[in-house]
């Protein structure tokens, strides 16, 4: 029994429906990117990422998330034009080609307006609405759900020996905040989606608390979302480097749909969809 509403799990918009009361979804990640730690330069090349896009859609991705800018640790921002040259051939062609929703990762609001533009029809931004003071007006008036991530400082500073003195007080906090800030800015709250922001401001163990104590956050009452793909802290519990850590991310996506996530983000795209189908079983009881 959840500690909110079955309809409140259900996001309608345009002509998509995620209905996250009857399984667990899966967020296919795709970085169109020269420097992201997990699959940097794999997919910067356009016909390489429209290719991985359909694949993903074809292994059962309810989400295709398309990201031209790295926001791993220690990165540096990219400039506008450069993240949009990226990002939108992409979205231009995958947008026809899947029947997915396309989510556009990024901070800055003129990235989204023009990805939504291009046919992105969700806005993933890390920053939760807070780095582009634009970002709510181009949310609102799309009418498109966006996720609203927990982060502590920037990607480029953010490990520097991350402190709570209350970690998940201090995560609820700021996610509450930042939902009565996108509902105040014309943000409906039904299209809201909250991720606790593994590996953004956090030691490995504050990872690993968040996974075992993630039912935390259905006080927020919205769709939670985790991404734990290939990250550091799972390379450090199995001594494995970033490509060697599929098996590793498997086990924190099961661990984090028992405790309560309703979408999960990944990289590997068939092992999650079979990893969650799984879980979703053992926690009906039934095939």
């Amino acid at each position: 029994m959840t500690a909110f509403s079955e309809q409140s799990l259900v996001i309608c918009w345009s002509r998509f429906t995620l209905s996250l009361d009857g399984r667990t979804h899966v967020m296919g990640a795709l970085n169109v990117t020269p420097d992201s730690f997990s699959d940097g330069g794999l997919f910067l090349d356009r016909d390489r990422a429209i290719e991985q896009g359909i694949a993903m859609a074809r292994e059962g991705a309810d989400i295709v998330d398309i990201g031209g800018e790295s926001t791993r640790p220690y990165s540096e921002p990219v400039g506008f034009q450069e993240e949009l040259d990226r990002v939108l051939p992409v979205i231009e062609v995958l947008s026809k080609e899947i029947d997915v929703p396309i989510s556009v990762d990024t901070i800055k609001a003129r990235v989204a307006e023009e990805a939504l533009l291009a046919g992105a029809s969700i806005v993933n931004d890390i920053s939760a609405l807070r780095f582009d003071p634009e970002m709510i007006r181009v949310v609102a008036e799309a009418g498109v759900p966006v996720i609203l991530m927990h982060m502590k400082g920037m990607p480029a500073h953010m490990q520097d020996h991350p402190e709570y003195d209350d970690l998940f007080g201090e995560i609820i906090t700021f996610l509450k905040d930042a939902l009565k800030q996108a509902q105040q800015g014309g943000i409906r709250k039904d299209l809201t989606i909250v991720d606790p922001g593994i590996g953004f401001g956090k030691t490995f163990d504050h990872n690993l608390m968040i996974i075992k104590e993630l039912k935390k956050l259905q006080s927020l009452e919205r769709p939670i979302l985790i991404g734990t793909s290939r990250k550091a802290f799972i390379g450090h519990i199995l001594k494995k480097d970033t490509m060697e850590r599929e098996t590793g991310t498997m086990a924190t996506l099961a661990a984090a749909v028992m405790n309560g996530a309703h979408i999960v983000r990944a990289h590997d795209v068939k092992k999650a969809v079979e990893t969650v189908r799984i879980i979703d079983a053992i926690k009906r009881g039934s095939v």
